[in-house]
């Protein structure tokens, strides 16, 4: 927190910093809950990206243009 001596804040500066706090306090408290369950049920949190093996195929997106007409 900041604590400068002669320093005049204005209301909307002391509730965004405190809002800003509470936010960060929320997301670390969720994600220590999050790994909790991932470890209880025997996975990892965050979740690894499994690379594709297949590659997309060329043709699939001129089938999804719009024909005009």
């Amino acid at each position: 927190m900041n604590s400068e001596k002669g320093a005049t804040r204005s209301l909307r500066e002391i509730e965004m910093e405190v809002l800003a706090e509470g936010r960060e306090w929320t997301r670390k408290r969720l994600e220590e809950k999050l790994q909790e369950e991932a470890d209880r049920q025997g996975g990892v949190f965050p979740p690894q990206r499994t690379k594709s093996k297949a590659p997309a195929k060329k043709g699939d997106a001129s089938a999804h243009r719009r024909r005009g007409g």
